[in-house]
């Protein structure tokens, strides 16, 4: 038995390690940028996809008009997606320019994005920023942008921050999971030289780009695209300055459905790219592609923390029953693993400079952990049809 745990406590190394080098790359802050006192080079489209969101998409309009940038140089564009609300009219009374879609199934933000950029990307714009119907956007925003894209950046991924950790034990346990993850997942890729997540929100686009590429479609067109961009040779960059906020489900209930969808949606996309990332990655000897396929084929924190939990569980539980069946070194190689994951969060929101209640919500992850391995064991097996559910915002329940 001590021979099988320890060929586990081997394969559970390699994500280990693989979790430990993106957090140790993270420590070194990203450069800083500056936006403000230049002058601004870039015209932008604003595209946001909206499906009855009359409750929240007014305020977003009207707070992007407001950006500390030239009126002449962006404009913004709402997909009115198979609405029955008052979102088409909300929306354009704050002065976006809304486009209706009735028009074939409703079946996420993907499809409606991909049909906006059919009819704005032939004008002369430069790059296009894409928003979630709630998102509120820092002042600096575009300016970041605009100083990213006269570096050479082609695609952009913004700061993602939990507008609402007050709402609930959920919403403040994701905006401490948020904080975590754009530095350990972004900020660590980025500083790497690969390729930081693609969010869905906060996130810009060379037009040519998107031109080439298309948005795409599926239950989780943004992590799909990743992965096609990096075949292309294309790399996110991630800008922390640039920083958009947005509301995180109120409850576990309103989770479900989003995260069965993002679970369903990353195995699909991961059996269709993993493979050859993994295979280009060694054929040109590029870290970003093998970072893609890593992703995609090893465990995530939850998962390798629960093979790590129940590994050393069981070990204790044999011990104690039978006699010392495990050896001592192999017992404390686990106790170690464990150690470093249980740890490894905080040294996050360390580094990120969180407040106490930050550090408070992660002390309840262990409840999300189990609950995410349920959704994963059903997104993996689970043969029932997964489809997009929109998310409440606005205080909706």
């Amino acid at each position: 038995m001590t021979t099988v745990s320890l060929i586990i406590l081997l394969i559970c190394a390699m994500p280990l390690s693989y979790l430990l080098l993106l957090a140790l790359a993270s420590v070194r802050s990203a450069s800083s940028l500056t936006a403000s006192g230049r002058q601004p080079m870039h015209c932008f489209i604003i595209a946001i996809p909206a499906h009855d969101e009359a409750d929240v998409i007014g305020a977003t309009v009207q707070g992007l008009r407001t950006l500390d940038y030239p009126a002449r140089l962006f404009s913004i564009h709402v997909v009115a997606d198979h609405c029955s609300d008052d979102t088409a009219t909300v929306a354009r009374r704050a002065g976006a320019f809304v486009h209706e879609r009735n028009e074939g199934p409703r079946t996420g933000k993907g499809a409606a994005l991909s049909w906006l950029f059919q009819r704005v990307l032939d004008g002369g714009c430069d790059a296009v920023v894409v928003f979630d119907s709630d998102t509120q956007v820092h002042p600096d925003f575009l300016r970041v942008m605009d100083a990213r894209l006269a570096q050479g950046a082609q695609v952009i991924q913004g700061q993602h921050v939990i507008s609402n950790p007050d709402n609930g034990w959920f919403p403040a346990l994701t905006w401490a999971m948020f904080l975590i993850d754009n530095r350990f997942q972004n900020l660590g890729r980025s500083n790497l030289g690969w390729s930081a997540k693609h969010m869905g929100d906060s996130i810009c686009f060379r037009a040519d780009v998107l031109r080439k590429m298309g948005w795409g479609e599926g239950l989780t067109e943004d992590y799909q695209l990743r992965q096609r961009l990096l075949l292309e040779g294309i790399r996110i960059v991630y800008e922390p300055a640039a920083i958009g906020y947005g509301e995180a489900a109120h409850s576990w209930t309103q989770a479900r459905a989003q995260r069965a969808r993002w679970l369903r949606g990353t195995r699909d996309a991961s059996q269709k790219f993993a493979r050859r990332l993994l295979v280009e990655g060694f054929k040109r000897q590029e870290g970003a592609l093998l970072d893609g396929a890593f992703q995609a084929y090893l465990p995530s924190y939850s998962t390798l923390t629960m093979i790590s939990g129940f590994a050393l569980l069981v070990q204790l539980a044999v011990n104690s029953l039978i006699g010392p069946v495990f050896s001592r070194g192999v017992f404390t190689a686990w106790a170690v693993v464990l150690s470093l994951l249980f740890v490894y969060p905080f040294i996050g929101l360390a580094l990120e400079k969180a407040p106490l209640k930050a550090y408070l919500a992660i002390l309840s992850g262990p409840l999300f952990i189990l609950w995410r391995t349920w959704l994963v064991v059903i997104a993996r097996f689970g043969s029932k049809p997964v489809t997009w559910v929109r998310t409440a915002h606005g205080g909706q329940r």
